[in-house]
């Protein structure tokens, strides 16, 4: 009788090891037939609105322009962040990203995943010539 008990308790333990190995692993299971939704979160960025924006815009116009920000820092007060991020369903997170900086309440400068129409295009007709 030991020896019974002791293959079902081995076998119980390789159940139970397998059981939470598969567990791990649910999360990366596709099924098909199953719809996955994409996550859009923050603020959609797109080249016409960048291309809108201008040295002295105020606060205000940027924000008409770009919409609220997402992040404003409570210690940098003249530094906005608008962050895009994209999930397809199933698929790799994409990310876009803009910082306005401003003083005195205009803008001075932006930074990030987007250039103004109007840069690309000189170095274009620069090489043309």
């Amino acid at each position: 009788m030991p020896r019974i008990e002791r293959i079902n308790s081995l076998c119980l333990l390789c159940l139970l090891i397998s059981g939470l190995a598969a567990c791990n692993n649910i999360g990366s299971m596709d099924f098909p037939g199953v719809y996955k939704i994409g996550i859009p979160q923050g603020n959609i960025i797109t080249q016409e609105m960048v291309d809108q924006l201008r040295p002295g815009m105020t606060k205000r116009q940027v924000v008409f322009v770009m919409g609220t920000p997402l992040l404003r820092d409570p210690f940098h007060q003249d530094r906005w962040d608008y962050i895009y991020s994209y999930q397809p369903g199933g698929g790799e997170r994409g990310q876009e990203r803009i910082t306005v900086f401003f003083v005195d309440d205009a803008l001075i400068s932006f930074s990030g995943d987007f250039i103004p129409s109007s840069v690309t295009a000189a170095p274009a007709e620069q090489s043309a010539n």
